[in-house]
């Protein structure tokens, strides 16, 4: 039977067994536990002025919100840190964050910050946020409106969103409408050299991103007086991206050219997913499906010529992308005392990637020619199964323990150029141990086994035509896996705030990097890897410094990495990872008024990318920084005025290419550095 045929049979068992079930009877609010934490009120924000539940949860001490999407396939253990009624959303795209901005404020009844380790959700350990909300009928909703205004670019005046909600009795619902168009610029000059130092070419460049990219989506909650849950959430959106590059080429000892680079994509996307909880004997079954759809048509051609007419080349690459997704998953949950409670989930996917591709050269004003490119049309399926057992046991009043051990089935098939068909079984699980030192301070330890997922694009060959470099697909590549031992330390602040320190350390088996394929390279398995990390999250008040109101945000991320490199076997960072990221932010609500200002600054650094005859490095310096300022009540709206890239941020690029390969010597070197300038934005927020 076909895979989506044993999702389907799959579902309609389970819905057989809940129709069959006589529904436990329980307190509605059973899915909306006490808080066992930190618990705040829409009133603990009201300084702050906020219009949504994600207003306020963006606001939470040391906290910040983990994406439910984070490129997974299939749901798999819980990977977003918020809960909705004391539930995870069954959506990814359509996630939790995007509930959060459809639930006004006066929907909110409080915010409870618990320890993930304390639920009965199998891969939540750290700091979860679960939104309770009232219930309370009638319709009410928000809206958003901005534009913006920046160099090189037509300002756009359509970036927002329309939500609503609103119920009765037992049903209720919400409903979002949102645009936010993308737009991107920046300019200067590129130095080309040859091995040796001595400048072959100059260029002047400009280069310009036009995206719109608009949606909507909205959900269908039931929670009648018999216990039962059901949810439904959907989410339709297109996006058409245009992006433009024009440069004028300065050849040393040779006539002035151009070079002109368009890429566009129309794609349309679609997800709809939903739930069923329900009392069954000893504990409640969750029933949850989902299926996504995205088709992507994209075109790139680029033209390059001479002024005087005596050379010209053109070449076009077109791709058009299929992804789909539909998964199936059953969660059956019961306790066994006080303090211990145990989980069984079994999941079923299917997902896969089908790409048609072409690309075509001509020369000096003659024909197009079809290239040949081998691994760029085909298709990619997985079969996925997934079964865990999960326990957590409240060992002492302070001490906490979840322990899951589960395993994963894939089949991978390739259809197409490169056909190809592989099956693995993998173990994996995790034990999480939480301990509240003290009221203040909670420490959180978590050692588990890791099985990574492909990327599907990794299997399909492609081409930058820009870059003049491009990717083999391989058909034979395989997940990585990874022992990852992780330590984490949330400390209370009081009247000072709070923060969140992390530190981790993964090794790696069957890394995924970069490695040669016949006669170019791309995405394949290393034996071995390492990588450590810190991260600090944290909110400090400034009222007992001498500043009302006012407060500084800290988010940071550091990473140190070694893989043995492929072509050269030396010591290396892992490619194109990671090093720092940071954001700061200072905000002063001033007492007494409706009025708020503030800036904020970050920045980050990657390691350069490997190719088997490039390294590259891309960067923005000095720091991106912008100032706001805010009045939370302009004729019952919030209005906002703010000023980007006051730094004059530069954007940077250099790329080293070899003769033949990283062993041998350095042919060319490209440098550049675009700038941006000033980017102007005007917000209005309101309720109804």
């Amino acid at each position: 039977m076909p895979t989506t045929g044993r999702i389907v049979s799959s579902l309609a068992i389970l819905a057989s067994a809940a129709w069959l079930a006589t529904p436990a009877m329980a307190d509605p609010d059973a899915a909306t536990p006490v808080s066992s934490g930190v618990s705040y009120t829409p009133e603990d924000f009201t300084q702050y002025g906020p219009r949504t539940a994600l207003d306020m949860v963006r606001r939470i001490p040391g906290f910040s919100i983990q994406s439910d999407d984070d490129g997974s396939r299939g749901f798999g253990q819980a990977t977003g840190n918020v809960l909705i009624d004391g539930q995870r959303v069954s959506g990814k795209s359509n996630g939790a964050e995007a509930a959060l901005r459809r639930i006004p404020v006066d929907k909110v009844n409080r915010i409870d910050l618990v320890d993930g380790t304390t639920l009965d959700i199998p891969g939540l350990s750290g700091q979860v946020v679960n939104v309770v909300t009232t219930g309370a009928g009638g319709v009410s909703g928000t809206w958003r409106w901005k534009s913006r205004f920046r160099e090189n670019l037509p300002p756009y005046y359509h970036e927002g969103e329309v939500t609503a909600s609103g119920g009765k009795g037992a049903l209720t619902w919400t409903f979002e409408a949102s645009s936010r168009p993308e737009r991107g610029a920046n300019g200067g000059f590129e130095t080309i050299t040859d091995g040796a130092g001595v400048i072959t070419e100059k260029r002047k460049e400009g280069f310009t991103h036009v995206a719109d990219n608009a949606s909507i989506s909205g959900s269908v909650a039931w929670k009648p007086a018999s216990g039962v849950v059901g949810n439904l959430n959907a989410k339709a959106g297109i996006y058409q991206a245009d992006n433009k590059e024009v440069s004028r080429t300065f050849p040393v000892g040779g006539p002035e050219g151009r070079r002109f680079f368009n890429y566009g994509e129309d794609e349309w996307n679609a997800e709809l997913g939903g739930d069923y909880e329900f009392g069954l004997g000893p504990g409640r079954l969750k029933l949850i499906g989902l299926a996504r759809r995205e088709h992507s048509p994209e075109v790139n051609r680029f033209r390059a010529l001479t002024i005087d007419g005596t050379q010209s080349f053109q070449s076009n690459f077109d791709q058009t992308i299929d992804e789909g997704e539909y998964i199936g998953r059953a969660e059956y949950a019961f306790n066994t005392g006080e303090g211990r409670d145990w989980q069984v989930s079994l999941e079923n996917a299917f997902n896969f990637l089908e790409s048609e591709a072409s690309l075509s050269e001509a020369m000096n004003g003659g024909p197009l020619v079809v290239i040949p490119l081998n691994g760029a049309n085909s298709r990619v399926e997985e079969k996925r199964m997934e079964a865990n057992i999960t326990h957590g046991r409240k060992l002492s009043p302070k001490l906490n323990l979840q322990i899951s051990l589960g395993a994963e089935y894939s089949e991978l098939s390739q259809s197409g150029d490169n056909a190809n068909l592989r099956e693995f079984t993998r173990p994996k699980g995790f034990a999480s141990l939480s301990w509240q030192a003290d009221p203040s301070l909670k420490v959180t330890s978590r050692i588990e086994r890791e099985v990574g997922q492909l990327d599907f694009f990794d299997f399909i060959s492609s081409v930058n035509i820009n870059a003049g470099n491009g990717n083999a697909g391989n058909s034979e590549i395989v997940p990585e896996q990874a022992w990852t031992l992780s330590v984490q330390m949330e400390k209370d602040l009081k009247e000072w705030g709070a923060a969140t320190f992390k530190v981790s350390y993964s090794d790696f088996e069957d890394i995924v990097d970069r490695v040669p394929i016949g006669m170019g390279d791309g995405p394949g398995n290393l034996d071995s890897a390492w990588r450590i990390g810190a991260e600090v999250d944290a909110t400090l008040k400034l009222q007992k410094l001498g500043v009302p109101g006012g407060e500084l945000s800290v988010f940071g991320e550091w990473y140190d990495s070694e893989v043995e490199d492929p072509v050269t076997l030396a010591k290396r960072p892992i490619n194109a990872n990671l090093i720092y990221y940071w954001y700061l932010e200072f905000r002063q609500d001033i007492p007494n008024t409706d009025w708020a200002w503030g800036s904020s600054m970050e920045r980050y650094e990657n390691t350069p990318y490997y190719q088997l005859g490039e390294v590259g490095l891309d960067t923005a310096h000095p720091a991106f920084l912008y100032a706001y300022v805010e009045r939370k009540n302009f004729h019952g709206m919030t209005a906002s005025f703010s000023v980007g890239n006051l730094l004059h941020n530069a954007e940077t690029y250099r790329r080293e290419i070899y003769d033949t390969n990283r062993l041998g010597q350095v042919v060319r070197v490209e440098d550049r550095s675009r700038r941006f300038g000033p980017i102007v934005s005007f917000e209005l927020k309101g309720t109804f």
